[in-house]
């Protein structure tokens, strides 16, 4: 056991001196290299994937309830990103960071709940709501969140490289 400890020791010790802390000019060089991915743009890429999802379930079957279907799981994404969104932008986001991490946790938790509201509510505000189909929207819509992410500004520069 002692040797363990002293190996944990050794390693954080290590791990210390290999640390060096960025100047103004490096933190600078560093967030112009890497620039964050906006919220809105995840919310929009959201967007339009669940519009393609609802349209291509109602094209593809023919079928107007598995379009809507398709439709509402795609909204029960994009509403609560867009709350989500909204309450990370907003005026307290920043404050400090006990402040921003807090928000985050808080935004995120009124993002679930009412995205289970919203699941919940759905057989009673969709007509022969399909369940199969609710859910491709819902999972698609999701997983588009990554397109927005592969998509940036940033990632199409350093392709073109």
């Amino acid at each position: 056991m002692k040797t363990i400890a002293r190996q944990d020791t050794e390693i954080a010790v290590d791990l210390d001196t290999e640390f060096k802390p960025l100047t103004a000019d490096e933190a600078r060089e560093l967030r112009a290299k890497n620039p964050s991915v906006s919220p809105w743009r995840v919310v929009a890429g959201q967007l339009v994937v669940g519009l393609v999802v609802a349209l291509a379930a109602w094209g593809l079957t023919g079928r107007q309830n598995l379009g809507w279907s398709a439709a509402y799981g795609a909204i029960a994404v994009v509403i609560p990103s867009a709350v989500f969104a909204r309450g990370l932008t907003g005026r307290f986001s920043s404050l400090n960071p006990g402040t921003a991490v807090f928000g985050f946790f808080l935004w995120e938790m009124v993002k679930m709940a009412l995205s289970v509201a919203m699941l919940i509510a759905a057989p009673r505000l969709i007509t022969a709501l399909s369940w199969p189909a609710m859910l491709v929207g819902l999972v698609v819509t999701m997983k588009a969140a990554w397109l927005a992410v592969m998509f940036s500004p940033r990632r199409r520069q350093q392709r073109d490289e």
